[in-house]
């Protein structure tokens, strides 16, 4: 896949190098030359280039791109002007555009941009939930609903996934499972008997994870 990240500060340059690193093809834009110069040999290419409007964007082959990233989340007014610019000329290719607060996010969404993330936001909620939880990692898919990783307790050790009946008790289902010194992820059988050390994918209703952990 193709991706294009405009802006590469801290936010913007991690992802445009993690993007090449899982072999993506990344091409990354910023008017700070220093930045172009350290990335240039992390990603596919790196342009350096104040993109301020539609004579800028024109030469940077966008529309060969599978998904542009506005990143620079600090310049509030060139961040919605690129999105709209984006959107104007190119309004099949999706955009994610980079907020830094709640009206940010709407504007951004107002002129087009197809998803609106806040890393400081959404890292924050992440972090509490893993404070407030028992949980080693958790995503959360809705308001409501979350996958988790959890180490298995020791009431499971010994026991098969199907005689754990987490679905008819608990209202949860194990999806996946990690064997201890293996980072490889197996899809949960009925008939796999649980570990010490294994690490259990959970899919549920928040509240019954949490119910879950704190009744095992």
């Amino acid at each position: 896949m193709k991706f294009c990240v405009i802006g590469l500060g801290r936010f913007g340059y991690q992802l445009a190098e993690t993007l090449a690193e899982q072999g993506m093809e990344v091409l990354g834009i910023d008017r700070n030359e220093n930045i172009i110069a350290s990335i240039r040999d992390k990603i596919t290419q790196a342009i350096c280039l104040d993109v301020v409007d539609e004579q800028s964007l024109q030469p940077l082959g966008l529309d060969d791109m599978d998904t542009v990233i506005v990143a620079m989340g600090e310049d509030f007014a060139q961040s919605i002007l690129i999105c709209a610019l984006i959107k104007k000329h190119f309004p099949d290719l999706k955009v994610i555009a980079r907020a830094t607060n709640k009206i940010h996010e709407d504007i951004l969404t107002l002129v087009g941009a197809d998803k609106v993330v806040l890393p400081e936001r959404d890292m924050g909620i992440k972090f509490a939930h893993q404070l407030s939880k028992p949980f080693l990692d958790i995503v959360n898919i809705s308001d409501t609903f979350a996958v988790t990783q959890i180490a298995a307790p020791q009431s499971f050790v010994g026991k098969t996934v199907g005689e754990l009946q987490l679905k008819k008790s608990r209202n949860i289902i194990c999806i996946g499972i990690k064997k201890k010194g293996d980072d490889k992820i197996i899809l949960a059988n009925s008939d796999y008997v649980i570990l010490e050390g294994d690490k259990l994918f959970l899919a549920g209703e928040t509240q019954d994870l949490s119910n879950l952990m704190a009744n095992i």
